[in-house]
């Protein structure tokens, strides 16, 4: 295999071309001469001593071979795309750049604080910040687009190595004319009787609660899924239902529109956010850094 012989413009080419199912659209996008880019095709093929795609009138279609090559110049112009925004990075002063995603109320309830911190400590190192459902958290660690993430306790990590990051609190939330307003405390029995305001189904709060109603056999009657928890308080306020929010994120929602928290007496209400990342050796300075000073943080 004469390896000498690949070179960038046709691999971009032989993306375009698989992309578009057509040699001739492929050349047109990649500013090629048809015949140039059949050319460097054919190259491909001869140093790689396989077909790489099935020929017909109304196209072109991937062989097994053209397929796999495919999947590899997908990473390959990912890892360019990378290579060249992280020198643009250098010749505007950064060091480095860390893709964090995070759930909800990591980002809601901890992140702001944690993150100027780090920012004003490494003003070199720029994060990009993703707010996610805690189970996309963790696939974007493992597939790669994110470099560290944060999620909920009881989401399934696929072996990620984790560490304790912050500890909240769930506490219900009512309207202050509401039946369970005068109370201080209650248990989710008591209030699940009731109808309420929840966040997507696939997140890991509105899992939980779905959880623990199927444990006191009761059925949790959602009356709407929203996607945030300033639009949960919102609801509650109009009346549409009462709402189970980590504390640190309610409270500053309660006050501004006049609702009540009340504490929630079952044990399950006191959760983790863990830290996540793929390979705790394989972690770059600027990840390295930030890892270290969210764990610190903890």
């Amino acid at each position: 295999m004469n390896l000498h012989r690949i070179d960038f413009i046709s691999l971009s080419l032989f993306n375009l071309v698989a992309r578009t199912g057509s040699i001739s659209q492929g050349a047109e996008l990649a500013m090629l001469a048809v015949g140039a880019a059949s050319k460097r095709i054919t190259d491909l093929e001869s140093a790689f001593g396989v077909v790489l795609l099935e020929r017909h009138s109304r196209g072109v279609h991937l062989t097994a071979a053209g397929q796999t090559l495919f999947e590899h110049v997908q990473r390959i112009l990912g890892d360019i795309d990378q290579m060249s925004a992280d020198l643009s990075d250098h010749a505007k002063g950064l060091t480095g750049v860390v893709r964090l995603w995070a759930n909800t109320s990591a980002l809601t309830q901890f992140l702001p604080a944690d993150l100027a911190e780090f920012s004003q400590q490494q003003p070199s190192i720029r994060i990009e910040l993703t707010e996610a459902e805690s189970s996309e958290v963790v696939l974007a660690i493992l597939d790669g687009r994110a470099d560290m993430g944060l999620f909920a306790d009881r989401t399934h990590a696929m072996g990620l190595k984790t560490t304790f990051y912050k500890q909240d609190r769930l506490v219900l939330v009512v309207p202050q004319k509401h039946p369970l307003a005068k109370k201080k405390k209650v248990a989710f029995s008591e209030a699940i009787d009731y109808e309420f305001v929840s966040l997507t189904q696939t997140t890991s709060l509105a899992q939980r609660l779905e959880i623990e109603s199927t444990v006191i056999r009761k059925p949790l009657r959602i009356r709407i899924h929203v996607r945030s928890f300033d639009a949960m308080c919102q609801m509650v306020a109009a009346g549409l239902g009462i709402a189970v929010l980590p504390l640190l994120a309610a409270q500053p929602l309660v006050n501004a529109m006049g609702l009540k928290k009340i504490e929630l007496t079952d044990s399950w209400v006191d959760r983790e956010l863990l830290l996540g990342v793929r390979d705790l050796g394989a972690l770059t300075r600027p990840v390295r850094s930030l890892f270290d000073h969210l764990t610190a943080s903890a």
